[in-house]
């Protein structure tokens, strides 16, 4: 009963681009409905009347069956985030500058992804140690002023952007 767009539509337009788990909740009891939205590659069928709990247990059980599958490595996708001349894979943990791979550690890959990850965004000194190295990172503050200047170097540009007095952010692409 959706509006323009019928259920077996918005699955096969799911499918066509993404991976992403699909539960049916319907109306539709009958056998040859169910068939077709298997066909369609939905991941559960649930029919009306249905029980809070029971749906609640079936989407944590296609949840788990889904991150069973992307550590298999049988439907993740590499998670590429670009800027400027920069190409950073997320799940490979790789970096490129134009054509040449950028050798990072982690602490300044996880630097990184968080600048890309929150383009608008000012952190602070607090806030980066906190989100990179942890809550209960123990160390001073100029750590991270150390890690910034050797991502700098490191990428070949200006990328990341002081704020006086209060922290850095991704430059202006």
């Amino acid at each position: 009963m959706m509006p323009r767009l019928d259920g077996y539509s918005v699955c096969k337009t799911v499918r066509e681009s993404s991976d992403t788990p699909v539960i049916m909740l319907t109306a539709l009891d009958d056998e040859e409905a169910q068939v077709k939205a298997f066909e369609l590659q939905v991941d559960d069928y649930i029919t009306k009347p249905f029980s809070l709990k029971l749906v609640l247990l079936r989407v944590e059980a296609v949840l788990r069956r889904s991150k069973t599958a992307d550590t298999k490595g049988q439907t993740k996708k590499q998670t590429v985030i670009t800027y400027g001349e920069l190409r950073f894979e997320v799940e490979t943990m790789r970096v490129y500058r134009g054509q040449d791979e950028v050798s990072l550690t982690k602490i300044e890959f996880e630097l990184l992804k968080l600048f890309l990850e929150n383009q608008e965004r000012v952190f602070t000194r607090d806030n980066l140690l906190n989100q990179v190295w942890g809550y209960d990172f123990a160390g001073d503050e100029k750590t991270v002023n150390i890690h910034i200047m050797n991502l700098r170097r490191k990428l070949g540009a200006d990328c990341i952007e002081t704020i006086r007095g209060v922290g850095y952010r991704l430059a202006k692409n």
